[in-house]
């Protein structure tokens, strides 16, 4: 059987009789288990031969649904009913969900069929996914290179080829960046676009699903099915959810903005910047009307995101601990050490990094100092965004710095690994959507990504414009 990129090839494929459903499956599980780039931590082998078994029986019967035979994986913080689910931490090793997350429901409910679930770092805390307790992943283009993350997996997987389309949660970052190391598109939705339910909260103001795919009509596709009201998530939007599938043709009067602190940026590679200068004037050609703006806020991106994601993850994983669930260790002698060492011995070194972090910044005496002055400059943020909005349809950045790095490079200074998401996280302190697009002509060979973030609710806008003019 070929390796397939598009889910249209495939169902054509499959409706037309080449194969069945089962037989589907049992290519993608020998795939996987072939793999040495450790993007899966677990197949769901029964689980998903017995969907694709009832996909089978309705083809049969000429009932046809809107996914029927989509080959997904998912990020190990979602939930599915009755199967494992760590956030790849030892502290909840061996927990099976006991409901599923909305996005994994609607999926299931229009005939995609869950194969297994992806290597993240540990508790969604990483953008390389070396810090995940089943070890890192690799990236599939060269295995010496981090695959990103911290939605490595979802990403290695999909630029593999072991599934069409991945589920990641991006919080700063994390489904763009690795998409952009492995060579795939990746899609952050408005805040509150899709249902964070049966999400294993990191930051709850800032968390977000969203596919990662080949392409953008797989894109459009699965995040068509996935958004929308949810009434277990309060947060998420009662807006009509737009038929992201009817693509719209080229339109050149579009006017678009690029941030010149990103690329008079130090950090920022010489390839890419020149790239990004290419691209600029390639749409200038093409009818756009495409000019620097400056947004001095951008040194305070990072710092802004980390005081308040991780005062948000100290709150939301002090629910581990050992007591309610999660694992315990023994031979204790009070509570207190229960408590103590179940989570010293549960949670690996950059989760207890961050709920320190977390928790010193709402403490008592520093909690105006830190927490409240970030919640104003991410209100200064999102302002200043909605300002350049009101003039431009879309703002464009490189999604990374530079291409993929060794694994274990940058391990020794967390402060430096936290600086991988300084193009990213701007859309999570506003909630804009954005989404990376695959760029394949750098020296070394590796990809990258530009991203193009637009107005809340404007998925429709990116997705058309990213699938016309690049």
């Amino acid at each position: 059987m070929k390796l397939f990129r598009s889910f249209k090839s495939l169902q054509n494929e499959l409706y037309s009789s080449n194969f069945s459903c089962e037989e589907l499956v049992d290519f993608y599980l020998k795939k996987i288990n072939q793999s040495k780039n450790n993007s899966f931590v677990e197949t769901f082998n029964d689980s998903a031969l017995s969907q694709a078994r009832a996909i089978d029986q309705e083809i049969s019967v000429k009932k046809h649904r809107k996914l029927s035979g989509l080959i997904v994986a998912i990020k190990d913080n979602i939930c599915y009913e009755g199967h494992g689910v760590t956030a790849s931490s030892s502290i909840l090793k061996g927990f099976k969900s006991v409901y599923s997350a909305t996005v994994v429901r609607r999926l299931i409910e229009h005939g995609a069929i869950i194969i297994g679930r992806l290597n993240c770092d540990e508790f969604a805390m990483g953008s390389s996914n070396e810090k995940s307790t089943y070890g890192p992943v690799k990236n599939p283009i060269d295995p010496n290179k981090v695959p990103g993350g911290s939605s490595g997996g979802s990403a290695a997987a999909v630029s593999e080829g072991l599934c069409l389309v991945s589920l990641g949660s991006d919080t700063g970052g994390s489904i763009r960046q690795p998409a952009a190391f492995c060579g795939v598109i990746g899609l952050k939705p408005t805040y509150s676009r899709v249902s964070r339910y049966g999400l294993i909260a990191y930051a709850s103001s800032f968390d977000q699903i969203g596919p990662i795919a080949n392409n953008i009509e797989d894109i459009a596709l699965v995040l068509e099915v996935i958004s929308g009201k949810d009434r277990n998530d309060s947060t998420s939007s009662s807006l009509d959810v737009p038929n992201y599938t009817k693509l719209n043709p080229k339109r050149s009067n579009k006017k678009i903005a690029y941030l010149s602190e990103c690329i008079n940026h130090t950090g920022l590679d010489p390839e890419i910047r020149q790239n990004f200068l290419l691209k600029i004037d390639e749409l200038k050609h093409q009818g756009f009307v495409v000019e620097p703006i400056s947004f001095p806020l951008l040194d305070y991106l990072v710092a802004t995101y980390y005081v308040l994601s991780t005062a948000e993850a100290s709150s939301n994983l002090a629910r581990f601990d050992g007591i309610n669930y999660a694992n315990r260790v023994s031979n204790v002698k009070d509570l207190n050490e229960a408590y103590v060492f179940s989570r010293n011995a549960g949670f690996g070194e950059e989760v207890k990094r961050r709920i320190m972090l977390g928790t010193f910044v709402l403490s008592s005496g520093y909690h105006d100092a830190y927490f409240t002055k970030a919640q104003k400059i991410r209100r200064k943020i999102r302002n200043t965004i909605e300002e350049v909005f009101k003039t431009y349809d879309y703002v464009l950045t490189p999604t990374t710095p530079h291409v993929a790095f060794n694994i274990g490079d940058v391990n020794t200074d967390p402060t430096q690994m936290y600086l991988e998401d300084i193009f990213t996280v701007l859309a999570n302190l506003s909630g804009n959507p954005a989404i990376s697009m695959p760029i394949n002509n750098h020296s070394t060979g590796l990809p990258y990504g530009f991203q193009i973030m637009g107005r809340n609710f404007d998925e429709e806008g990116i997705l058309s414009f990213s699938k016309n003019y690049f």
